[in-house]
């Protein structure tokens, strides 16, 4: 008769056991959560077509449909958030891509969220460093964020007097 826990046997279910936990802690550690239209082929083409580096850092590896991120992330980048309405928030035209600040997370969180503004699906970027590097940052990303057509932009008090 065969003994069926042997002392090598439950060693190696040990380190097998380890080993299991560890690839699934460093799997999880790059999933970064998707956004409701983070399928669309639309961002797909967006996230093939980001820089490998920006100011913020080289481009980290990130598990989602429609994410990417940099420097630890620091900057994450998520495509297929809702689209914004028309508000009162403080709106930013980088080379043709209008960005719209979320001044309540700026205050409560001290990151800087910018959403795209009149683009189907819209992408949004947090960057969690300092705020005069934000325009930059969005001038390097805009060559891919403006593969999705521009469909509204943003106004200010003068475009309506």
């Amino acid at each position: 008769m065969r003994a069926a826990f042997t002392p090598v046997r439950v060693a190696l279910a040990g380190v097998v056991a380890a080993a299991a936990v560890s690839a699934f802690l460093v799997v999880d550690s790059h999933r970064i959560d998707s956004a409701p239209r983070g399928g669309d082929a639309r961002c797909s083409d967006v996230v093939d077509r980001l820089p490998d580096e920006v100011d913020a850092g080289s481009r980290d590896w990130a598990l989602g449909d429609g994410v990417a991120s940099w420097g630890d992330r620091a900057l994450v980048l998520r495509c297929g958030v809702d689209e914004l309405q028309p508000s009162v928030n403080l709106c930013v035209s980088a080379d043709g891509v209008d960005w719209v600040l979320d001044e309540d997370r700026m205050k409560a969180e001290g990151v800087s969220v910018l959403t795209t503004y009149g683009r189907s699906p819209a992408v949004e970027v947090t960057y969690d460093g300092p705020r005069e590097d934000v325009g930059g940052i969005l001038v390097e990303l805009n060559g891919a964020v403006d593969r999705i057509p521009q469909q509204r932009r943003c106004i200010g008090a003068s475009d309506t007097l």
